[in-house]
């Protein structure tokens, strides 16, 4: 069969979108990327506010989804601060008051040192499998790389983010764009990558600015200093008297 030059204009992007992974298998390898069975994490929060802009650098043990401890190195006045995760519990302790916190119900929606993520963005799951339906709504460009781009629906109850449309790196397999939304539609936040790395052969941020839409000023930027997978991590990092020591 003969195609015209039209002809082909008008089933070529068909034809490329037919064979697109499915929606399932591209969040399956965006999860790829970050699945590990632990992780050491350097980082800090650059934290734009209306009265100018402060650094929180952390250190963080995460192992599987439901253990991580953060230690929070500086400025001085955080300092010794930490952030303990054990399963659906969340508590914190500040060595000022020299008290451990539960944080849970509407305190988990408080701000995390005043930046733009949230204590239940640290509670969420990380893979998106686990918790969303997704389906491709079509595809686009972000900073010069192609990308599709996917409506997620939450298929769990107890949920922070009902839905999400995020636009993946067609190659790399890393999301450079997302919009986080309540029930309602509201859009609450927005994360956008800016630089991004390889290490031990996985594509991770390198750095991402995150926008609370519900807040006025720039938003919180996230740099990764260093991270290590599949580290070997002592159990006695994952329990609550770690959080006074």
């Amino acid at each position: 069969m003969k195609y015209t030059n039209i002809t082909l204009l008008l089933i070529l992007p068909a034809l490329l979108f037919s064979q697109a992974p499915s929606a399932q298998e591209i969040i399956k390898r965006v999860d790829k990327n970050i699945l590990s069975d632990s992780k050491i994490v350097v980082s800090k929060m650059i934290i734009h506010g209306r009265r100018g802009q402060r650094t929180v650098e952390a250190k963080s043990w995460q192992r599987n989804i439901d253990q991580s401890f953060t230690e929070y190195l500086a400025p001085a006045r955080e300092k010794g601060t930490k952030m303990l995760k054990l399963g659906d519990k969340l508590w914190t302790y500040s060595p000022a008051t020299d008290r451990i916190i539960l944080i849970s119900g509407h305190m988990l929606r408080q701000s995390v040192m005043g930046s733009d993520l949230s204590y239940e963005d640290m509670m969420e799951d990380p893979f998106l499998q686990n918790m969303y339906e997704a389906k491709i709504a079509g595809s686009d460009t972000v900073s010069d790389r192609p990308v599709w781009i996917l409506d997620l629906k939450a298929k769990i109850k107890e949920i922070a983010y009902d839905a999400r449309k995020i636009w993946v790196d067609q190659e790399r397999f890393i999301i450079l764009k997302e919009n986080l939304y309540a029930k309602s539609g509201t859009l609450l936040k927005q994360i956008t990558l800016g630089e991004v790395m390889q290490v031990e052969g996985r594509w991770i941020p390198k750095t991402a600015l995150y926008k609370d839409a519900l807040k006025e000023g720039t938003g919180t930027e996230l740099i990764i200093d260093s991270i290590s997978f599949n580290e070997n991590i002592p159990d006695t990092i994952f329990s609550k008297a770690s959080l006074r020591k």
